[in-house]
């Protein structure tokens, strides 16, 4: 583990929860049984199906298998506080990960090849950093609703009734706001910000042969002139309009966020009260002390 990094123990999601997150969250949590719902129709049959999956047609990255990322998930685990999940590398084409936790089986996650090929090893951090931010922020159960939402979206014609698509247009504004607590937890792993902003560069734009080309600072302008195309309500509605069945926020935009966070007082402040150690500068004592 890099020793400038700064561990930080009890951490919690209220410490990095992005504004936007807290908000839909607090939405949806206003919708009654939503949760119960969830966790009693959907959880068990979900985890057994993804679970099958992963032990069938995946493989399981541990200390004998794929060691180096194992160690990532760890080093990234210890700095978040965080029990380590199961991690899954698939072969899949389109660069991509997930993360699963509903109940009953350990939470995991799962990383396609082609995203592992087109990250640095710092990068590849930076992706299991942000997908445990999800088990941090406890995201799991509205998760796996969105995802059946979505699918349910292009399968089922009845999902199109109004009180339907208003569900799924919530549940799609939760999912984009949840992201940007998930780049802020990549950020806190990696304490880098420039890492963060590189792997949502080359999810834009990457492959295994142009990745080393790409220009990190080009891609950060690129981020200040999709800002400046709001200034008028027609830029502002066709930006609406290109988010507004996403499941993630455009990559630029989050770039935007993380390069914000990173020289913002709140993280700053996140890394400062604690020592090399992780322990919590105490003020009242003037000493140190686990958090």
């Amino acid at each position: 583990m890099d020793l400038a990094k700064k561990v930080l123990l009890g951490l919690q999601a209220d410490d990095f929860r992005h504004p936007l997150d807290l908000e839909a969250t607090t939405t949806l949590k206003q919708i009654p049984g939503l949760d119960v719902a969830i966790r009693s129709l959907l959880g068990s049959v979900a985890e057994e199906f993804f679970y099958v999956d992963n032990i069938a047609a995946s493989v399981l990255v541990s200390d004998k298998q794929l060691p180096s990322i194992h160690q990532l998930l760890l080093d990234a685990c210890k700095v978040l506080d965080l029990e380590p999940p199961q991690l899954y590398v698939k072969q899949n084409p389109v660069p991509n990960a997930y993360t699963f936790a509903m109940r009953g089986k350990k939470p995991f996650m799962v990383l396609h090849t082609s995203l592992i090929e087109i990250l640095t090893p710092q990068e590849i951090q930076a992706v299991i950093a942000h997908e445990l931010g999800h088990l941090k922020c406890e995201h799991g159960v509205y998760l796996t609703m969105a995802n059946i939402m979505v699918l349910a979206a292009n399968l089922l014609p009845v999902w199109g009734t109004v009180l339907a698509q208003s569900m799924q247009e919530q549940m799609l504004r939760w999912v984009r706001c949840a992201e940007f607590s998930c780049d802020r937890a990549a950020l806190l792993a990696t304490q880098d910000p420039k890492v963060v902003m590189s792997v949502l560069m080359k999810l834009a734009g990457g492959s295994p042969t142009l990745a080393p080309q790409l220009n990190l600072n080009a891609f950060i302008e690129q981020a200040r002139d999709y800002d400046s195309f709001s200034q008028d309500s027609l830029g502002e509605m066709l930006k609406t309009a290109q988010t507004a069945n996403l499941t993630h926020p455009v990559p630029v935009i989050r770039a935007r966020e993380i390069d914000r966070w990173g020289s913002s007082f709140e993280y700053q402040n996140i890394l400062s009260l604690r020592n090399d150690n992780g322990v919590k500068k105490d003020d009242v004592q003037g000493g140190w002390r686990n958090w």
